[in-house]
């Protein structure tokens, strides 16, 4: 099955990063002014054929505007891993609004779930948030493809390694101020609707994070515990897709 056209747009943050997105019109009409922001994990693209196939679907339920963090694919600058990519998703859903969206949601995988939930809380300005395989705090390394992550962050050869296989630049040196974590700035959202949703075999984060940032969060809120569900965009199945995207629709009616 062909994936919905998209078309590519150049953006630009308020620090000055250029930010490489595409706008994929609603698949059925105009879409009743619905726009979805999506947010990928980290070493992602939207570029990626698991984020096209989740714009797809996506695309049935509203306008998508899906971009590269920074440091990421063709977007300009280093990620900051969380940080200052609060001003990517900015930017989209500042786009989002030009090109005629009134109501937005913002979907967040993994890395992108972490920044969803701190735009939302310390900038606001969207309809709803998504929060798909998040961590709830930093620094976790709990699991060996954390400590992996690690390693290509923190290590020279990790960061040569990420920039050469994944095209992922990262930036140097530690976060100073450290910024707020995901599930602090899940209590901030309120009384934006959140969904937070996560696998019981995600091999990156354990289902301890998705509680926290649940426990952390004020109504109104959801949690959805996925059997069988893995890690972010990868794992994520059409069916599920779906399930967010009508828990959007009905939500931003």
């Amino acid at each position: 099955m062909p994936f919905a056209p998209n078309f590519p747009v150049m953006l630009r943050t308020e620090d000055g990063v250029r930010i490489d997105a595409a706008h994929t019109p609603p698949a059925a009409g105009p879409g009743g002014g619905l726009g979805i922001v999506m947010a990928h994990g980290f070493t992602g693209s939207w570029r990626d054929r698991t984020a096209r196939r989740i714009v797809h679907v996506l695309s049935g339920y509203g306008g998508v505007m899906a971009f590269d963090f920074r440091g990421h694919g063709r977007s300009g600058g280093e990620t900051t891993v969380g940080d200052l990519e609060i001003l990517d998703v900015e930017a989209a859903v500042r786009h989002a609004r030009v090109v005629g969206y009134e109501r937005i949601a913002v979907v967040g995988f993994s890395m992108g779930a972490s920044v969803a939930l701190r735009h939302a809380g310390l900038r606001g300005g969207v309809g709803a948030v998504v929060s798909v395989s998040g961590p709830a705090r930093w620094y976790y390394r709990g699991t060996k493809p954390m400590r992996q992550v690690h390693w290509a962050i923190e290590r020279p050869l990790g960061r040569w390694a990420a920039r050469v296989a994944k095209r992922t630049r990262i930036a140097r040196g530690q976060w100073d101020p450290m910024p707020m974590p995901p599930y602090e700035a899940a209590a901030l959202i309120s009384p934006v609707p959140l969904l937070v949703v996560h696998g019981d075999a995600d091999a990156f984060f354990p289902l301890e994070h998705a509680h926290q940032i649940y426990d952390g969060a004020r109504e109104p809120k959801e949690l959805w515990i996925e059997p069988g569900y893995g890690h972010a965009e990868s794992a994520a199945t059409p069916e599920l897709i779906h399930r967010i995207g009508k828990w959007i629709r009905t939500n931003l009616s």
